[in-house]
């Protein structure tokens, strides 16, 4: 196996696992401080310990941590009067010694202790919304369909488990999703007000001696459910309202935005349509729970709501669902709160936000989309002009939130050769890092932006990360490397694909942007639509042909890999050139019919095809024409590709090319226990020392080492 020099972490994957990260930002309601949620590797190395730190807003001072605990700290959100809310699940002081689930903390701005907000029997999923004039947050958590109350909910969990009871009783599509089952439980929407807290010394003898008293009353007999007589949800929290009972799947991927007051909650919600859905965005009173439909319109998703400042105007996404003819535009509307007075904005814009929120003075939208291949953050003016971008780099942008006190912003940033790390965005557009625990490494190598023509005339780009020394007396082998989505740009910094290692081992790195990738506006989209063997595959041959020309790239050494549509278009490339000397395929799709039918969301695959197209596509059909040595890696856990794809793989691999003894030279790495991207740290290691095995032992001629820990 290659191995890389130098002092560089990605020099080892020992030392590249265990980089700190920066994986979120909150802004403070004064824009004086930033909270960044880091994680960094557990001393066991098996997993990702998250904490809290502070850092100034804006600019200069050093990193103060806040959090501490076995468990970590995730989601955090500020509250109006600056306190500071995370979901954990550490220990808490008077809940059950032995509850392992997270539940919603308050940090006070004031100093002290953190303490829990909640107790809830399944603990809270995350933060949904936080009012900005409001002590009112809205908390994400799953309950029991079979309870009526809190505590009966309580009781009813306690009872599965006391009898490892894990059986789930579906009546509606879908069963999983990604990489997790879906139920027994459904995801509601909670409103909390966070004046409810009490911190009394009275209030807690008084929920002592209720609890005492129940005990009392309660007969011999009396048995409920797991042994004991329901436990009153603690009277020194805010108790939960449920603002959307009996919700079904309808909130799974719910999108939420408060008004500034409070006292009404914007969010996107899932209504069932047979398998699939259409998104629709309601408003609910957080008092009563009275729900008001806004938006609902058939075969239209209405997505991602943010509200305004002065909390009389929503902003939102409308999407008419795509079908096999075309894409559709994803466009951004701006209407009352009410509802009323709807209107699309910035109509002539070509790209696809993916967030938005409103700017300081609410006569904008500030919002992040990708754009050939960057991601920078855009204002969207809503008196009919144009859209402006205000950074012009070669970062893409996230997590971006506005300073209502100056109209700056805070973000996190990121390329391909630096991770994600907190800046400060000027109106003026310049840009300030702001301090950070997470020092960004130094890149091995150099990155540069590629490009060339296409057989139809388009223009087809992508960055080229070529290592140090590569020279036309010293060329070097050139990995392809395709994205997933097929929806998505190489725009951004990925912990979990990170071709800086491969640089450090001597490979170049070619990221392209094929037909189907955005950033590059809907008609580039298109010419790949219901058609991913067509110009997909065309594209990436023909910027692979224009770097393997360069004299610092060695073109009789090439590889090509991808995971997820990266993994379908490696499988692609197999059955289609002999041009590679080796292809990794991760979590990749082999027969479209059957995944299809199998994966998490059958109803959109099935909806963005025609049966035809579908058939003609589907690389299964290749299988005797590959001539190129596969590495094949799949998770059991992948429930968006599902394994089938990855054993049906292999097993018509066998057919085909295995000789009289069963051998090929073909390998599969299996996880068991593993998700779409194999996310355990040590695996991690596995995935990479496994491929960079594979690629030596074919580009390099070198002898194939079975990586330790796999025996």
């Amino acid at each position: 196996m290659p191995t890389a020099t130098g002092s560089s972490p990605f020099a080892s994957l020992t030392d590249y696992i265990a980089l700190p990260r920066v994986e979120g930002i909150a802004l403070s309601p004064d824009g004086e401080t930033a909270v960044l949620t880091v994680g960094a590797l557990k001393k066991d190395g098996t997993a990702y310990e998250r904490a809290l730190w502070a850092v100034p807003a804006t600019g200069g001072g050093t990193p103060r941590r806040l959090t501490r605990s076995a468990k970590g700290e995730a989601g955090a959100a500020f509250t109006a009067s600056g306190d500071l809310l995370f979901v954990s699940a550490r220990s808490d002081a008077e809940g059950d010694a032995d509850d392992e689930s997270g539940q919603l903390w308050l940090l006070p701005a004031a100093g002290g202790e953190a303490r829990p907000v909640t107790r809830l029997a399944g603990g809270v999923d995350g933060i949904a919304a936080t009012a900005e004039a409001a002590e009112t947050v809205v908390v994400t958590a799953a309950l029991l369909p079979g309870a009526d109350s809190l505590e009966s909910e309580a009781a009813l969990r306690a009872k599965r488990k006391e009898k490892k009871v894990s059986a789930i009783l579906h009546d509606a599509y879908p069963v999983r999703y990604w990489d997790h089952d879906l139920g027994p439980a459904e995801p509601h929407l909670l409103g909390l007000d966070l004046g409810d807290l009490e911190e009394t010394i009275a209030a807690a003898v008084a929920e002592s001696a209720a609890g005492e008293e129940q005990q009392t009353d309660a007969a011999p007999g009396d048995v409920e459910t797991a042994g004991s007589p329901e436990k009153p949800y603690p009277a020194t929290l805010p108790r939960p309202r449920d603002l959307t009972p009996r919700p079904g799947r309808s909130a799974d991927h719910a999108e939420a935005a408060l008004t500034p007051d409070g006292a009404t909650l914007i969010v996107s919600l899932e209504r069932r349509e047979q398998r699939a859905g259409r998104r629709v965005i309601v408003a609910i009173d957080t008092a009563s729970g009275r729900s008001t439909t806004l938006f609902d319109e058939t075969g239209v998703d209405y997505e991602m709501p943010a509200v305004s400042h002065d909390g009389t105007r929503i902003a939102f996404l409308r999407t008419v669902k795509s079908t096999p003819e075309a894409p559709t535009d994803e466009e951004v509307w701006v209407a009352g709160i009410d509802g009323s007075k709807a209107a699309r904005v910035v109509a002539d814009w070509d790209r696809w936000a993916s967030s938005l929120t409103f700017d300081a003075g609410d006569a904008a939208l500030i919002a992040t989309a990708d754009d050939d291949g960057r991601g920078p953050v855009w204002r969207l003016p809503l008196d009919g002009g144009s859209a402006q971008k205000l950074t012009d780099d070669d970062f893409a942008y996230a997590n971006v939130v506005v300073d209502r006190r100056t109209g700056d912003l805070v973000a996190l940033r990121s390329s391909w050769v630096l991770p994600p790390h907190p800046v400060r965005i000027a109106r003026s557009g310049s840009v300030t890092p702001l301090a950070t625990p997470a020092a960004s490494p130094a890149a091995p190598g150099s990155i540069a932006d590629v490009e060339t023509t296409a057989e139809d005339g388009a223009r087809v780009r992508g960055w080229l990360l070529l290592p140090d020394g590569a020279s036309a007396e010293a060329p070097a082998p050139l990995l392809l490397w395709i994205h997933g989505g097929p929806l998505g740009s190489w725009n951004a910094w990925s912990w979990r694909w990170a071709p800086l290692l491969a640089v450090a081992r001597g490979y170049a790195v070619l990221l392209p942007d094929p037909a189907l990738s955005t950033g590059y506006g809907l008609d580039f989209i298109a010419r790949g639509w219901n058609s991913w063997g067509g110009k997909p595959y065309t594209d990436l041959m023909s910027i692979t042909d224009a770097v393997a020309s360069r004299d610092d790239i060695d073109e009789t050494r090439t590889a090509a890999m991808g995971g997820s549509f990266g993994g379908y278009m490696a499988n692609w490339v197999a059955g289609h050139t002999d041009r590679f000397r080796a292809i990794v395929t991760h979590a990749s799709l082999w027969a479209l019919d059957q995944f299809s039918g199998t994966t998490d969301n059958s109803e959109y695959w099935q909806r963005i095809f025609t049966p035809e197209a579908m058939l003609e596509h589907s690389p299964h059909r290749f299988v005797a024409n590959i001539r190129t040595p596969l590495l094949v890696i799949h998770g059991d856990k992948d429930y968006r590709v599902p394994i089938g794809e990855g054993l049906r793989l292999w097993s018509e691999l066998a057919e085909h090319h295995a000789d009289e003894e069963g051998r090929m030279p073909h390998r599969f790495l299996y996880f068991p226990d593993e998700n779409h991207w194999v996310l355990k740290p040590q695996h991690a290691v596995i995935w990479y020392e496994t491929v960079f095995a594979f690629l030596a032992e074919h580009l390099r001629g070198e002898e194939f080492r079975r990586p330790e820990l796999l025996g």
